[in-house]
């Protein structure tokens, strides 16, 4: 991914710059440094991910001059909320935040994260996989260690799916999974629902080769091309003629306890969605163990693509004092011992060390919040099949530098496509003039 670390002019950003550079950055050698153990330093983490503060312990019995505090923000939108208003504000901002490969841009190009080239972080351009380090590389810099990731699997209710005669994984191409789809709805159920969401519909486009967004080197240009891109239109021909026809759930919201409930009944069959997935529905869904299975995503030429969602980073703020240390910690959290740790508590890794262990790709249960093994899966080798998933990822997609926003207003100009007042393209149409005419308010040359 290439944008620019040119300084754009964007509405707010002279402040929220000039209070950043005000606090200063940590070069190597000053008090940032861990090298005097006389002199303890205490570093803030802003993470939402239940398994980051279970690598605290370990981190600190390695470097007691050390303490790390992880303090959970809220979700991502609030901690990004959190975020920018504590940077704008000049202070309170930690030293390390978890960010979301999508948001990363945005704070890249308005100077807010430390470029960990500077502290080392090229040496593990190999350790991870393609898409996600792709994801924290911008211009020619590094700022961010990618923490997991989410390629795209389809998780499906074998019940249900058994019930229709429909076995997902002979189900290769978008039209096998309309066919699939009517089975499903014969059966009183829905393949999956979709309420709209503009992460989901990121994805989906992407594994259908879409490159809507794309933003010049120096980061001054941005190209809005939601309404000629053929993957778009693939993905939303494809995706409208579902709607038209009833075949997914637009009512019940993801996310909602309704939706995990649809799961365990059986009314929602199946999802398209992150490797990240499991933990979740064993807490969420549990009274649905045994009976789910993932296999690979179906895509609209039966090609094996894959894309992401979601997945997060560990990035150091360019106005802490504390760099060294604060790369210490996220290079730990996301290496070795870090990542062992983690991946025990049920993330799904970024590295190929751990996708391709046995002891990952052997495993049949999934640890729910107890911290109990529950076989989810009906004795299927889910991570297997999800780390296949991952080396599926194309690693061309383009964020916007302000997808944030993007997504924030996703709904405002697409809800009503989900509940048939217009079409997916009505919809896009206006998503994208509202995405130019921001990105113009904000200082870019948009296209």
């Amino acid at each position: 991914m290439k944008f620019g670390k040119k300084t754009i002019a964007l509405i707010g950003a002279a402040a929220m710059l000039s209070s950043v550079a005000a606090c200063g950055s940590t070069s190597a050698g000053d008090s940032g440094s861990t090298g005097s153990s006389d002199k303890k330093i205490e570093l803030t983490v802003w993470s939402w991910d239940s398994t980051l503060p279970r690598t605290v312990k370990g981190f600190e019995a390695k470097n007691p001059n050390i303490k790390v505090k992880v303090t959970n923000a809220g979700t991502n939108k609030d901690e990004y909320n959190a975020l920018s208003n504590a940077i704008e504000a000049g202070s309170g901002a930690p030293d390390i935040a978890q960010i979301e490969y999508y948001a990363l841009p945005e704070y890249v190009i308005r100077g807010h994260l430390e470029n960990l080239s500077d502290l080392g972080s090229s040496d593990f351009k190999d350790f991870y996989t393609p898409g996600t380090w792709s994801s924290v590389s911008i211009n020619d810099g590094v700022y961010a260690l990618p923490m997991d990731s989410g390629p795209m699997a389809w998780f499906y209710n074998k019940d249900v799916f058994d019930k229709a005669g429909v076995d997902p994984t002979q189900v290769r191409t978008w039209d096998d999974f309309y066919e699939a789809a009517k089975k499903i709805r014969a059966v009183d159920s829905y393949i999956t629902s979709d309420s709209g969401d503009a992460g989901f519909f990121d994805s989906m486009t992407w594994l259908a080769g879409a490159k809507p967004f794309q933003t010049s080197s120096d980061g001054s240009e941005v190209t809005v091309n939601l309404t000629e891109d053929k993957g778009v239109k693939t993905f939303t021909d494809f995706w409208q003629k579902l709607l038209d026809e009833g075949l997914l759930d637009t009512k019940t919201a993801g996310w909602s306890e309704d939706w995990f409930k649809g799961m365990v009944d059986g009314t929602i069959a199946s999802l398209f969605t992150g490797a990240w997935m499991p933990a979740n529905l064993a807490n969420s869904a549990a009274d649905g163990a045994g009976k789910w299975r993932v296999t690979q995503m179906p895509t609209a030429d039966g090609s094996t693509t894959n894309s992401e969602n979601g997945g997060s980073s560990l990035a150091v703020l360019a106005s802490t004092k504390k760099a060294d240390a604060a790369y210490q910690f996220i290079e730990y959290a996301n290496h070795g011992d870090g990542v062992a740790t983690r991946v025990a508590g049920g993330a799904f890794p970024a590295d190929k060390a751990s996708m391709e262990s046995d002891s990952f790709k052997n495993t049949t249960t999934v640890k729910n919040a107890d911290g109990e093994d529950v076989d989810y899966f009906g004795g299927q080798k889910y991570n297997e099949v999800l780390a296949q998933a991952a080396e599926n990822v194309s690693s061309d997609y383009q964020f916007l530098p302000y997808e944030v926003k993007a997504r924030t207003i996703f709904g405002d100009y697409l809800g009503k496509s989900y509940t048939g007042d217009q079409k997916l393209t009505d919809g896009i149409a206006a998503w994208q003039k509202a995405l130019q005419d921001y990105g113009k308010d904000q200082g870019f040359t948009v296209k």
